[in-house]
């Protein structure tokens, strides 16, 4: 079997622990090579990881003869045109989340990669991830019986550098607060976990609503969100995201016909199975390196022994629900600038 030879494009924060050493630490995988654009960072990167080779070109790094596939770690402005050179140099991509800035964007990668019979991976790694694969098989062995609705509360207070006396600067922000760069706010980079992750588990978002708004004012992006959706199984959820709360709180919780599921997306926290019989407290904490089970199956499927759950399409399908529930806060946006 093949040993896969990594590539990463930015390597950043989320590369230190969560995906990084998954790409040396997967059966049959290798991280032979870098890029970040500070070639400075970029070098210590390689160095504190043992990884062979470093740049500060991502052009450079897809090139690279001794890159088989590149994962692409950068802010999703970029996503889309480095995935396109990835499809260009006939690599396959795994891409981190959101797949990109908008469904439009999603749906010209998949087909330029469909177009060289290429595979194009996202980075949801909740798919392949014990802990969450846990939690979908027991809804699928009927453990809440059949299900029916889906909350989602995630609340936190403003974060502590968003804390100033006006508006701050754009470009003083970290990526997550600048549409621009990111697409939108905290929502578009955490909660499209939570929508992707539903989809895996009851079908596609068949029919979705939902409103937001800048109640702060703290930086660009929105700050508060809720959202009616339906899904192909039939199940109805709702959802609220509130990032100028009074404290943190996020919890999901799934019912059904004979119990529910309480748990959180985003700490390790145990599992509540609540039913007839009780409260049952289920322990499912998270891997070291959570990008590594997803990784594995990218390594398996590209050696032909396996498939990845996480694909161009289904993270597709997660942007178009962000798309439709921000359409209406973003048109407002764009019609109160002009």
């Amino acid at each position: 079997m093949a040993v896969i030879r990594w590539g990463i494009v930015g390597c950043g924060d989320v590369t230190e622990i969560k995906s990084g050493p998954g790409f040396r630490k997967a059966d049959n995988s290798a991280l032979v090579a870098v890029m970040r654009r500070d070639a400075r960072l970029a070098e210590d990167y390689a160095r504190r990881h043992g990884v062979p080779r470093w740049y500060d070109d991502a052009d450079a790094l897809i090139a690279d003869d001794g890159v088989d596939a590149v994962y692409i770690a950068t802010p999703p402005e970029s996503h889309k045109s480095l995935a396109l050179k990835c499809a260009a140099a006939g690599k396959p991509a795994l891409v981190e989340k959101p797949l990109a800035m908008n469904a439009m964007e999603c749906r010209q990668m998949v087909e330029a990669f469909r177009a060289r019979g290429l595979p194009l991976f996202s980075a949801f790694y909740r798919r392949a991830m014990p802990r969450f694969l846990t939690i979908r098989q027991m809804i699928e062995d009927g453990r809440i019986g059949d299900p029916r609705f889906v909350t989602i509360h995630h609340f936190s207070p403003p974060r502590a550098e968003m804390h100033r006396p006006s508006a701050p600067a754009t470009e003083d922000l970290p990526w997550r607060f600048r549409p621009e760069v990111g697409g939108g706010g905290i929502f578009v980079d955490t909660g499209v976990h939570i929508l992707d992750w539903l989809d895996f588990v009851f079908g596609p978002i068949v029919d979705v609503q939902g409103r937001a708004a800048n109640q702060a004012g703290l930086y660009p992006a929105e700050d508060i969100v809720t959202a009616s959706f339906a899904f192909a199984s039939g199940v109805l959820a709702t959802g609220t995201w509130c990032f100028s709360a009074h404290r943190s709180y996020e919890r999901t919780r799934i019912g059904g016909t004979r119990g529910e599921l309480w748990f959180s997306f985003f700490t390790p926290d145990p599992v509540s199975l609540i039913t007839d019989a009780g409260e049952e407290v289920i322990d499912l904490p998270y891997p070291e390196h959570v990008h590594q089970p997803l990784i594995q199956t990218v390594v398996d499927e590209l050696n032909g022994v396996g498939f990845c759950p996480s694909t161009g399409e289904t993270g597709t399908r997660a942007t178009l629900a962000v798309d439709a529930i921000l359409g209406p806060y973003r048109s407002g946006v764009r019609a109160a600038a002009t």
